[in-house]
This record gives structure tokens, C-alpha cells and sequence, in this order.
């Protein structure tokens, strides 16, 4: 294990973490795994995390946070105060200057150590995640293990952010080497809470960086773990710091100049003002934002494949995803597979995270509410519903879940809300069309460019459509098309803000910055 290197606070900085905080033990020691909340839960503390301590806000606002299986209140999480935000940018700062001069080789053995740590710990990650964020269990583990896989592709930094030089006349180099940049805001999603989370820490500790780092407020409570166990993993004191809250610490995280690059993962509104905020006090800025995702089925296909795609696309994570597919166009004689869709759909099970289904609930009441609308919505504007996923049966207590099930629409148009607006939602709907060129016409002139699938054997037909279409991110036979660690997220459009994508490549180049260095030894003596 590297040893670990400790990094101080001045004085003045301690006496406002010890005015204004009180450390207390990890709050994820004693919860239980695997468990879903009833009403002998007892309630754990969302913590501040500054300078590998776990610390009690002394906020007077606090939102409740429910597990969506049961709707008890599991956690609550506090408004982190303009002293609790002022001291975790500090920290971040103050230990930047330390953590910078921590040789490569050393922070590369702190991302083997903790990912060495993650794996042990993957279990406990996606208990904490269904618990907060519904999914089910499966799709946690996956989640956990996705982030991972980046945390892997970190450990690549020597090659990524290795120097060049070239001698440009006799005795004179030019060298150009990137170097840290600095203190990093970070303001995360709820639908990813790993993942997403380690699209940055590893990155960042690899780089020399320092960061602070705000959950959502409906899933907080894996930004502490993660922080926890890169303490284990031996990262110093004020690298990984996590606050709370929702508008002032993301205006926050947004304009404070002791950071220097912000990412953000989310709503387009909220994105859209992160963006302008970050641009206007001159930070680095990476914003992925809102989407709507077409998959194109065209008559020749396999019909197993589709139905398998079109359930991993629509329904992983309880499509509260990204990528999920929201729109399925159907080519000519392709609607021949709508009976066979309609049986695989309703075959699908809604279930608690912690019990046998192929997905959990949604993650808040307002969002299972919101699904309502568009349904009805869809209905009262024409759209026929072919599978009602609304009021499931549930059965063990879990009446008061905010469970839905697959839900199947037909015929929606502009003008719907389950056409215009991103589902994130187990529901998708079903649009018959007459030419592949049409279709393409029709995914282009949508905003968002985050992802688009195609399903068929016609490999000619396939390579045309990945040509002209304009999104970033395509599957051929894959309904989810993200890429690999190594690759990283290629969204276009209006789904990013930003030059430099999250993970992969690009992560290395957005966590540093070049510095050209010119040599000359010429008029020196040799002596």
C-alpha cells in the first residue's frame, strides 16, 4: 500500500471546519445490505465529506430522501451552508497544491488501490444505490461495474498525458507537457450514482487534480462511500470532497474562482445555466445534457434480436437512462413484429430493486406522477395504448412504491409529450413509417444527439444510415450504443456543451492543460 501523505490545513481554515462541523464515524458501517426500508428502518446520516472525515452539517435545510420501493424516508440531506461550501473548495485547493507535486507513479498506484478497493465494495455500492435510486439490483451491480471499467481506463494516464519534444535547431527544444489543472466541481445525476460519479475520480486523482463533488439529492449517499473508499485506497486528505444541496452549492461549484473546471451530468435547464455560469468566470466546462433516442427497425431484421434490444433499450434502469429508447420507428413490413412486441412487453415484471424482476421503480413520486401525464396525454391526443404499465399490482407491502410497468404506446406525433420530451421512464412508443430516408430526415432535425440504433442484417443498408445520420453515439443491432472506457461518451447536438467528453481520451485532456517549454543551451561552453 503507498504510504500516505498528509496534507495540513492553516489554522484558520480548521477553526472554521471545527466551528461549523462535527466529525462522525461512516454512516455506511452499520447499513444493511440488500434490504429495502420498512418501518423498523432506522434513518442513516447523509454526511459532508472534507478532508477524509465524515462530518454532521449544521444546515437548517434538509430534503428527504424515500426508498421508491416502499416510500419510507431513508436519509435526509442538508443544504450544505456557505462556511461547509467555503471549507471544501479550501481543502480542495489547499490539497491541489500538494496532491500536483505527487509523482505519476504514486497517483497511478492510488488508482490501482482503489480499484482494487471498488471491486470488494461492489456489492455495498449497489445495495446503496438501490436502496436511493430503485433499480434493480442487476442494473446496479452493472452501474458499479461500468464505473470500474473507467477507473481501469484511468490507469492509463502515463500514456495519455505523456509529454513531446523535438530538438528545432541545434541546441534549442521545444518540449510541450501537460500539467494538472486544478480544483474540479463536479454536480452529478441521480440515475447513474457510480458510474457517473467515477466518469471523474479516478481521472482526477490520476491527474494530479482535486475535486468537489455534489450527489443528486435523491441518491446522496454514494458520493460519500466513493469518497470513503479512496481514503482506504491511501488518496490524501482534501483530493475527494462531497457537499450537498441543490441550487446555491450548484451556483456555487459554478462560479467560485478557486475552481478551475466544472462537469456537469443532467436536466437541460439546470445544465444549460451550469454552462453559461462556468463560461462567464472563465473555467473549463463539460455539460451533458437531455436527450431523445430513435431506434430504427427495418423489415429484414431478426426478430430475437429485436425483441432483445428493444428491451435492454427501453427498459434497463427502469429507462431512467440517457440512452434509453424512447421512440421506436418501424420501416414498412417491419410493423409485422408489433404482436410479437406487444407479448415480450407485457411479459416484462416490475419489482422491488431487491427481488426477482426485470426492473424497480421509478425514482421519486413526482417522477412516477409525471409518467401518468404523458400517458394520458398521449391518449387524450390520439396515440393508442397497446401496453398499460400504470397501477401494477406489487405484492410483500410495497402498495406505497412508485412502481410502474412497461408501457407501450402507438401512433405518437409532435405535439406529445411522449414524442417531444425524454421519457426516462419504462415506456416507449411506436411510430410506422414508409422509408429509412425518411426516418433519417426525421432523427436529424431532432435537437438532441445523444444516441440512435438501427436494427437489421442489411449490412449496406446499416453502413448508409451510420453515414448520414448526425448523432454521436450509433448502434447497428444495439439499442444502447455507449461506448467503451477507452472510447469515452461522443454525444452531439443539444445533448453536450463542451469540447472535452467525459472518460476515455478525452478525460485526460480536460483534467490538464498543455505548457510549451523552449530550451536553448546555445553560447554555452561545453566545459
Amino acid at each position: 500500500m503507498l504510504a500516505r501523505k498528509t496534507l495540513r490545513l492553516n489554522s484558520v481554515q480548521l477553526k472554521t471546519i471545527a466551528r461549523s462541523l462535527s466529525s462522525v464515524p461512516s454512516p455506511f458501517a452499520t447499513l444493511p445490505e440488500k434490504q429495502h426500508a420498512t418501518e423498523q428502518f432506522k434513518e442513516y446520516l447523509t454526511t459532508t465529506y472534507i478532508n477524509n472525515s465524515h462530518l454532521k452539517s449544521d444546515s437548517k435545510e434538509w430534503f428527504k430522501v424515500y426508498d421508491p420501493a416502499t416510500n419510507k424516508v431513508i436519509t435526509q440531506v442538508p443544504q450544505s451552508t456557505d462556511a461547509e461550501l467555503d471549507s471544501a473548495i479550501q481543502a480542495a485547493a489547499d490539497a491541489f497544491e500538494l496532491f500536483k507535486e505527487v509523482s505519476i507513479i504514486k497517483r497511478l498506484d492510488l488508482v490501482f488501490n482503489y480499484i482494487e478497493i471498488l471491486k470488494k465494495n461492489k456489492e455495498k455500492l449497489a445495495s446503496l444505490i438501490v436502496l436511493e435510486q430503485g433499480k434493480a439490483y442487476s442494473d446496479a451491480i452493472a452501474d458499479v461495474i461500468r464505473g470500474i471499467q473507467c477507473a481501469e481506463h484511468a490507469t492509463t494516464v502515463v500514456k495519455e498525458t505523456e509529454g513531446v519534444s523535438l530538438e528545432i535547431s541545434n541546441g534549442i527544444e521545444s518540449k510541450v507537457i501537460r500539467e494538472p489543472i486544478g480544483v474540479t466541481g463536479s454536480i452529478m445525476p441521480f440515475n447513474f450514482p457510480v458510474m457517473i460519479m467515477l466518469w471523474t475520480i479516478p481521472y482526477i486523482i490520476a491527474t494530479g487534480n482535486t475535486t468537489v463533488i455534489k450527489p443528486s439529492e435523491l441518491c446522496p449517499g454514494s458520493g460519500a462511500l466513493l469518497a470513503e473508499l479512496a481514503a482506504e485506497a491511501g488518496v490524501p486528505k482534501g483530493v475527494i470532497n462531497i457537499v450537498h444541496g441543490k441550487h446555491a452549492t450548484v451556483e456555487k461549484l459554478s462560479t467560485d474562482p478557486r475552481i478551475s473546471a466544472v462537469t456537469f451530468v443532467g436536466g437541460n435547464n439546470a445544465g444549460k445555466a451550469v454552462y453559461a455560469n462556468a463560461t462567464k468566470h472563465h473555467k473549463r466546462v463539460k455539460v451533458n445534457l437531455g436527450a431523445k433516442n430513435h431506434v430504427v427497425v427495418l423489415p429484414d431484421v431478426e426478430k430475437d434480436v429485436l425483441l432483445k434490444g428493444i428491451v435492454s433499450g427501453a427498459f434497463s434502469s427502469t429507462g431512467q437512462v440517457c440512452l434509453s429508447t424512447d421512440v421506436l420507428f418501424l420501416v414498412k413490413e417491419a410493423n409485422r413484429f408489433i404482436p410479437d412486441i406487444i407479448e415480450r412487453v407485457k411479459a416484462l415484471k416490475v419489482r422491488p430493486g431487491f427481488e426477482d424482476g426485470d426492473f424497480g421503480p421509478v425514482v421519486t413520486k413526482e417522477s412516477l406522477q409525471r409518467l401518468h401525464d404523458i400517458i394520458e396525454d398521449a391518449e387524450a391526443k390520439g396515440a393508442e395504448i397497446l401496453v398499460d404499465g400504470r397501477n401494477p399490482e406489487v405484492p410483500g407491502g410495497y402498495e406505497n412504491g412508485y412502481f410502474i410497468g412497461a408501457t407501450l404506446l402507438k401512433g405518437i406525433r409532435p405535439g406529445m409529450r411522449a414524442y417531444d420530451e425524454e421519457l426516462f421512464g419504462p415506456i416507449f412508443g411506436i411510430v410506422e413509417v414508409e422509408t429509412l430516408d425518411h426516418t433519417i430526415d426525421i432523427i436529424n432535425k431532432n435537437p438532441f444527439g445523444n444516441s440512435v440504433a438501427i436494427f437489421t442484417r442489411d449490412g449496406v443498408a446499416a453502413n448508409k444510415f451510420v453515414k448520414k445520420i448526425n448523432i454521436g453515439q450509433v448502434g447497428i443491432n444495439s439499442s444502447i450504443p455507449i461506448g467503451i472506457a477507452q472510447h469515452g461518451f461522443t454525444s452531439n447536438k443539444a445533448s453536450f456543451l463542451g469540447d472535452l467528453h467525459f472518460y476515455g481520451p478525452s478525460a485526460f485532456k480536460f483534467f490538464t492543460q498543455p505548457k510549451t517549454v523552449i530550451t536553448s543551451w546555445r553560447g554555452y561552453s561545453e566545459n
